[in-house]
C-alpha cells in the first residue's frame, strides 16, 4: 500500500484565514473517554491556518523536527514528541500521518510514549475540525490498513464531499481509493489532481499498472462565432438602423 503523500505545496493547501479555534466552539462536540478532551495548554490550534506562523515553527523546531517526522528516533521518545505536537495542532497532517506510520511499524494501536491511541488521535482532529478533508482521507487510510472497509469509504467519501478542489486531498484521496479497489473514484481524483498541478506520478502509474488509467477526457471548449467584418462599400445615404450583431454564445 503507497504511503499517503502530504507534502507542503502552498499552492494547493487550502489555508483558511488565520485565528486559532476556540476552546468554547468545541464544547458541544464529545469524545470517547480513553481519548481525553481538546484543552490544552498551549492551543489547540488549527493546523491548516497556522502554516508558517511562529506558533507552529516553534512546536515543530522542538517537538516535530525531519528526525522524529520519519521516525529516526527511539518509539518511545518520537510518540511522545507526536503525541506533543498533537496535542497542539490536532489536525497536523504529516504529525498525523507518522503517529498512524508508528503504529504500523510497531503493530500496536497505542505506540510508546503517546497520550492517546491512534484511533483517538484521529478522532481528535476530526472533532476538532470537522471540514478538514485532508484528516478524513487520513483516518480513511487507517481504516483501510485495519480492515474496515466499509468504514473506510465512509471517511473517503466525506472527504471528497468536503474538499474544494485541493490538489493535495485529491491526489491522497485517489490512492486511498485505489487502496479500497475503487478505482473510478481514484481515477476521478487523479484527474483533478493533475489538473490541479500535482507533480508526482505515483497515483498514475498505479493506475497503469492496474490497467486502470484513462486520460481525461478533453475539457469542452466554446467556439466563438467570430463577426464578420463590415465590407466598404459606400451606400446611397447613411441609415438610422442599428447594425446586426451575431451574439457570442455564453
Amino acid at each position: 500500500m503507497e504511503q499517503i503523500m502530504i507534502k507542503m505545496y502552498p499552492l494547493w493547501l487550502s489555508v483558511v484565514a488565520a485565528g486559532m479555534f476556540s476552546v468554547p466552539a468545541f464544547g458541544q462536540q464529545t469524545l470517547s473517554p480513553e481519548c481525553g478532551n481538546l484543552r490544552n495548554a498551549y492551543g489547540p490550534y488549527d493546523y491548516r491556518n497556522s502554516i508558517g506562523t511562529d506558533r507552529l515553527n516553534v512546536v515543530e523546531a522542538f517537538h516535530f523536527d525531519a528526525n522524529v517526522e520519519n521516525l529516526r528516533k527511539v518509539p518511545g521518545q518520537v510518540g511522545g514528541e507526536i503525541s506533543y505536537t498533537l496535542r497542539a495542532f490536532p489536525n497536523h497532517h504529516r504529525a498525523l500521518m507518522s503517529m498512524v506510520r508508528l503504529g504500523s511499524n510497531l503493530k500496536v494501536s497505542k505506540p510508546p510514549g503517546a497520550a492517546y491511541s491512534i484511533g483517538c488521535f484521529l478522532m481528535r482532529a476530526e472533532v476538532f475540525q470537522p471540514e478538514d478533508a485532508m484528516v478524513k482521507v487520513i483516518y480513511g487510510h487507517y481504516l483501510l490498513k485495519q480492515g474496515q472497509r466499509a468504514q473506510a469509504l465512509e471517511k473517503l467519501g466525506a472527504a471528497d464531499v468536503s474538499q474544494s478542489k485541493d490538489a493535495n486531498v485529491a491526489y491522497n484521496l485517489g490512492l486511498a481509493y485505489f487502496d479500497a479497489g475503487d478505482f473510478g473514484k481514484s481515477l476521478e481524483n487523479a484527474h483533478l489532481a493533475y489538473e490541479l498541478g500535482f507533480p508526482l506520478p505515483g497515483l498514475r502509474d498505479k493506475l497503469k499498472r492496474a490497467g486502470k488509467w484513462r486520460d481525461a477526457p478533453p475539457a469542452v471548449v466554446k467556439n466563438e462565432v467570430a463577426v464578420p467584418e463590415a465590407a466598404a462599400v459606400p451606400t446611397p445615404a447613411p441609415t438610422t438602423t442599428a447594425p446586426s450583431v451575431v451574439d457570442k454564445p455564453n
